[in-house]
Formats: C-alpha cells, structure tokens, sequence
C-alpha cells in the first residue's frame, strides 16, 4: 500500500502547522523539535518557515533508541545533572520569543522495562531546569504547536494486523491527515470553521461561570470546584505579541482548569495513557479536598504512581477539558497510543500545572504565588488521562445550587 498523493499532502500538512500552527512571522525565531526518520517532513517545515518570513531556524533531532540507550547506561547522576548548554539553550529561546513546533512520532513503548525510579529521577530533573520555559509556555507567552508524524513502531502499535510496516505506516499518515484536515480543498477555512464551531461552546461556559462540574460515568463519580472568573478556551490562542497560534492540531476540545482544591470522588481511566515511554492502563484515582489521596493502574503502576507523588503539585489538578465522544477521532474506533490524539477523543483531566490563561488576565498576574491564590494549580508536570466516553454525563452547578445539563451520554447538551 502507498498512500496517494503523499508528497503532495506532506507539503500540505508542513504549510498548515507553520501558517496555522504556529503561525510564523516576518522576522520569527521558530524551534522545531522531531524525530531522526521525519527527515523529510523536517526539510519541509523549515523550507515553509522562513518562507513565511522566520529568521532563524533552529532543529532538535530526537531519537528513540538514543533516548533509552541513555536511560539504560547512563548513571543516574549524569541524568539528573542539566548541563548549564542547555539552560543556556533555553534562555537563548526566551529572549527571541521563540515559537516551538513538536512533531511527534515516538514508540509508545520506547522506555518500556527501564527503571521507574531512574526514568522519574531523570524527567523531574528535566522539568525543573525546564520549568522558567514551561511557565512561558502555558501563559502564552510564545506560540507552540504540538501536532504528529507516523513513526514505524507507532503506527505499528496503532495498526498491529496491518500486512506490512509500510501499510502500518500509511495507515497513520491518512488519519494524521484526516483529523487535520488535509484532505480538505481549503484547509485553512476547513480550521476556521472547525474553530468556530469550539468557540460557541466556549462562549456558553464563559457565560455560565459554574461553581463547579460534576462527572457520572461507569468508574466515575468526581465533582471539581471551578475558579472564579476562570475562562474556558478552545482552539485557537494569542501569545504576549497579539498573534494567533493553535496550541494542538489535532484539536477537539474545549478546555479550562478546575480550582486545585476543590475535587472530590473518585474516576476511572478509559483509554491508555503513553507517559515517558511507556504505557499506563485502567487508570482509577481517588480525590479528597483537592489531592489525590489513591491513585491505582491495571499496567504501569509503578510509574504513575511516581508520577502522582514524586512531583511537586501532582496530587492536584491543572486542566479539565470537554470532548465529544462523537468527534472524528473518537468514532474512527482507534485507540492511538499518543495523548495528543486520543485526549482529543475523550473528555480528559490534567495532573500538574494549569495555564495561567484559564482565569480572566492570569497570563499578567506576574508571579507563580498570585495564580494559585486564583486556584490554578502549580506544578513541574502537565499529564492528560482519559475519562470520557459515551456512557458520561457532565452537569454544570450554578453557585445557587442549579444543576444545568452539559453533557449526555458523552455528547454535548449545552
């Protein structure tokens, strides 16, 4: 099988996450972080950068088999030590306002059988050196764009009964395209519409302001405090400089933050979770006051529980998002393996940090304090999970107790 037409949708694809994506700018610095066997789509996005005007390129090649080499071999002093190139690096970025694009394409398993303990130590390590360009990041200070490739072993993953890696890999790229719309005659007026069609239901919950959600699903039976003056967003962002980016393309959801200290029950994963190289199943957490007090999985225990407890604020929740179960990704049927698609087939919930940008003006308020006096948890993390399906109602409670419908049987009722 060789899927018709690839050059041509390739070339598509790269000019829809530079335009629309992250949308690049006369005079732009745009960092590109990918995987080592998307060479060619690599030389597209560049070549597309600075014809849209960029001044400066800058690549990141990343490797799977590389990655868990190091995590394998190396000492755990080594991993935990950033060395000071890369904060360098990373200021480098800060001061031209960069915007990053990643292109994901990793194995779900890449890291699998490598020590929980090592693999926790390691990407806490990573996160804190990291954290000054994390807190830009979820203000929108600058644009980003996460969005994916077909990587072999993932799409062998996705498509085990495919006849060849080839076809595997084929079959990935179709729906990469389908759910960014490629295929469109315009796929730029296909995102706008798409756009807008988020943005109305936005705009209900920003009006509503509820007090607070509550979930009922098999397994789930969670109620989460909202903030005041929080702000539900959707596809579409401003960065600092006024410019329009698309955070995630694909996109589905319509999202906010819950008040960190506020959530009560209990709720059930259901779909996998890919985190650092492995997968997690049947997810089951307990919450009381805020904080995770019990946190379980069928596969990958061990390392979401160090995920939960040996991070600082993961015990508490940043982002609460609303997700048709009848979106595109959802009725495809496919379990991807890859948090960027499958969140976007399924209501989901964030341990760790909220973005400052789910309060009215949070994106000013200038310190880490100040956002969670507001309720919006801070943290070195940002992990999705999995809750939705057809089977879940959602209700918005008014501050005087109304219950007011949102969502039935995993679709929209507001």
């Amino acid at each position: 099988m060789v899927l018709p037409n690839f050059k041509e949708n390739l070339a598509k694809y790269a000019k829809l996450l530079i335009s629309n994506g992250i949308n690049v700018q006369e005079g732009h610095t745009v960092v590109l972080s990918i995987d080592v066997d998307q060479a060619e789509l690599a030389r597209l996005l560049v070549k597309e950068a600075y014809a849209h005007g960029a001044h400066e390129v800058i690549l990141q090649w990343a490797d799977d088999v590389i990655k868990r080499e190091n995590m394998l071999h190396m000492p755990l002093e080594r991993l935990e030590t950033v060395p000071d190139y890369r904060i360098a690096e990373m200021n480098y970025w800060m001061d031209k306002k960069a915007s990053r694009l990643g292109v994901r394409s990793a194995d779900p398993d890449a890291l699998a059988g490598v020590d929980a303990d090592k693999l926790a130590k390691a990407t806490r390590a990573m996160s804190l050196a990291y954290k000054p360009l994390s807190i830009a990041t979820q203000a929108n200070k600058v644009s980003w764009t996460v969005a994916a490739a077909a990587g072999t072993a993932w799409a062998k993953k996705v498509f085990p009964n495919a006849a060849s890696d080839e076809e595997a890999v084929d079959l990935l790229w179709d729906q990469i395209f389908k759910t960014c719309r490629v295929y469109e005659e315009d796929p730029v007026a296909a995102w706008k519409a798409h756009e807008e069609t988020l943005s109305a239901k936005a705009k209900i919950l920003n009006e509503e302001q509820f007090d607070a959600l509550h979930y009922t699903a098999p397994g789930t039976d969670l109620t989460l405090g909202m903030p005041k003056n929080h702000v539900w967003e959707s596809a579409g962002s401003l960065n600092a400089q006024g410019e329009y980016f698309i955070a995630n393309m694909p996109t589905e959801e319509v999202f906010s933050a819950p008040d960190y200290r506020r959530a009560d029950g209990y709720v059930t994963s259901t779909k996998p979770l890919s985190y650092n190289g492995n997968i997690i199943e049947g997810i089951k957490v307990t919450f009381k006051d805020g904080e995770i007090i019990d946190v379980t999985a069928e596969k990958g225990d061990e390392v979401m529980k160090k995920l939960v407890f040996e991070n600082t604020g993961a015990r508490s929740l940043g982002e609460v998002a609303l997700v048709p179960d009848k979106s595109p990704i959802s009725q495809s049927g496919i379990t991807f393996f890859n948090t960027l698609f499958d969140e976007n087939a399924s209501n989901h919930l964030a341990i760790g940090a909220a973005y400052a940008t789910s309060v009215k003006g949070g994106e000013n308020f200038g310190s880490e304090e100040a956002l969670k006096e507001a309720g919006l948890n801070r943290s070195d993390v940002h992990v999705d999970f999995m809750i939705g399906s057809n089977q879940m109602n959602v209700d918005g409670i008014r501050a005087d107790g109304t219950v007011v419908p949102i969502f039935r049987n995993g679709d929209w009722a507001i």
